[in-house]
């Protein structure tokens, strides 16, 4: 991974740049000198800070229908209230 430093009027001077520099790692923006922001790719920010996966992805992987799931039924009783 390589970390990359722009000034932020390069940035808007050629963004283009800027985002392929992200896909080999962040890259460091700067304001008058100091780090203001980063720049990195989604599937670094995902990696980075842990995104689990949704619900419709982990259903959609491939072979899921082979597996044998059969769940045992609920029994749900229901008593009286006590109100005294």
């Amino acid at each position: 991974m390589t970390i990359h430093t722009i000034s932020s009027r390069e940035l808007n001077q050629d963004l283009a740049r800027a985002k392929r520099a992200a896909l080999d790692g962040p890259v460091f923006i700067t304001d008058r000198g100091r780090p203001a922001h980063v720049l990195m790719s989604f599937a670094q920010y995902q990696q980075m800070s842990g995104q689990r996966r949704n619900i419709i992805d982990a259903l959609a992987v491939p072979g899921l229908s082979d597996i044998e799931f059969e769940p045992t039924k609920a029994e749900i009783m229901s008593r009286p209230a006590d109100l005294s």
